[in-house]
């Protein structure tokens, strides 16, 4: 039994990146569905496909690397709020990551979103994780 699936997701994200795998295969829930969503919008994903097999669901996802220098596009996942520590940001305290380089998902009483969507809303919300 996995408690935290978020953390799970980004670890096997994490680490098929380090080994340069093209694809990765996660657990399938509303949430990393949604996460995996953003990543796909942002642009540091080719794309994903949601595949069922009895009794599992999965999702399985393309990774991106650089045409030339085959380097990740994604060079660092962190988790910031845990099951044990939730950490919630105003509209105002919303963090920038990296300057503005990298961003922050964030889960709403609008969905999940990136910093920029949920600044420009002027709604905040649980900081789930940086990206950059």
């Amino acid at each position: 039994m996995i408690n935290d699936i978020i953390a799970d997701m980004l670890t096997k994200i994490r680490n098929a990146n380090l080994a340069k795998h093209q694809i990765v295969q996660v657990p399938s829930t509303k949430m990393n569905t949604s996460i995996i969503q953003v990543l796909k919008d942002e642009g540091f994903i080719y794309q994903y496909q949601q595949v069922e097999k009895n009794p599992n669901k999965y999702i399985v996802i393309s990774l991106k690397y650089h045409n030339i220098t085959k380097k990740p596009i994604i060079t660092a996942l962190k988790r910031v709020s845990k099951p044990g520590l939730r950490i919630y940001a105003t509209r105002k305290e919303i963090p920038k990551v990296l300057g503005g380089i990298g961003i922050a998902i964030i889960s709403t009483s609008k969905g999940i979103m990136t910093d920029k969507q949920a600044r420009q809303i002027g709604i905040g919300g649980e900081i789930l994780c940086y990206i950059w």
